[in-house]
């Protein structure tokens, strides 16, 4: 890691050496690594795979772990993220959060001298993006040399994959409207590393172009939590972009499926797509708790 937190993909020093060290760690545990560590879990949002991954990883590496919902803490309303940082830092041995706003990880690091990791904000959801490689990399062997078709929003899963894929030299395309594109700071950022890299970065608005010779196709929800307020304009923006039967006809024949989930059948995916004999989604939910365990390791080791 460049510095004592996990907030973004650009945070670890070598992404593939991350996803060999999740792997190593899938086969062999390190179960007294956080013996008498206690880490808490400060969730702004509802969470499955998040917290049961984080929950189950720690305590099977011999840790405990104080789970604070939304409701007990109030992050930014009931007090400010410098004074729950500056009281965690006193009782625990480390921050898991899953934020709305990025800009509440970053109060809480300049506020603890505690390692703060990213369960998920509004930028970037880092930890997704690891588990993600670690599939890819079970699946096809290797990282180099493929191509990720990402179809659907601009949201913070799109830009940690984009800043992942770059890193480990794995050309992405998305494909999306042009009003939900990603972020600029996001897209320069991810196009700067992957010209140092010798792998592509390219924006489509149409999905067969992006998806034509992929490896790995990947999608995720249209209606984000935060954005509500924007489900019918969202639902009728993305129609033309659902990942089917029919435009998964594009990928190369042996592409993989991935999604994040939770997954909305009839939406962002046709009803088959989840359980299509070339989906590793339920893989990917697996290699969230691997992924973030060696993310642990190197944080505490």
């Amino acid at each position: 890691m460049k510095g004592k937190d996990f907030l973004s993909i650009l945070d670890l020093e070598n992404v593939n050496s991350m996803v060999s060290k999740a792997s190593s760690l899938k086969k062999n545990p390190l179960p007294q690594l956080l013996a008498s560590k206690t880490i808490a879990l400060l969730f702004e949002k509802p969470s499955l795979r998040t917290r049961v991954s984080f929950e189950v990883g720690i305590k099977k590496m011999g840790g405990s772990c104080i789970f604070l919902s939304n409701n007990e803490i109030g992050l930014g309303k009931r007090e400010p993220e410098s004074d729950i940082a500056k009281v965690l830092d006193k009782l625990v041995d480390g921050i898991v959060a899953r934020v709305f706003s990025h800009k509440s990880l970053e109060l809480l690091s300049l506020n603890t001298s505690l390692p703060v990791i990213n369960a998920l904000s509004d930028k970037y959801h880092p930890c997704q993006a690891l588990g993600d490689c670690l599939t890819i990399y079970e699946n096809k062997g290797d990282l180099k040399n493929l191509k990720l078709a990402f179809i659907g929003d601009g949201n913070n899963i799109a830009g940690s994959l984009a800043l992942a894929c770059s890193s480990i030299g794995m050309d992405f395309t998305i494909a999306s409207p042009e009003k939900h594109k990603l972020p600029a700071s996001i897209w320069n950022q991810a196009q700067k590393i992957s010209s140092t890299n010798k792998s592509k970065i390219l924006w489509t608005a149409d999905p067969k172009e992006a998806i034509t010779n992929a490896d790995v196709v990947y999608t995720d929800v249209w209606v984000s939590m935060g954005d509500e307020h924007e489900q019918a304009e969202r639902l009728k923006t993305f129609a033309p972009y659902q990942v089917n039967e029919h435009l998964t006809n594009y990928a190369k024949p042996d592409f993989i499926f991935m999604h994040d989930m939770p997954a909305h059948r009839g939406e962002e995916v046709s009803k088959g797509m989840i359980e299509h004999s070339q989906s590793v989604v339920y893989q990917q939910a697996e290699n969230r708790l691997h992924a973030q365990n060696a993310i642990l390791a190197d944080l505490f080791s």
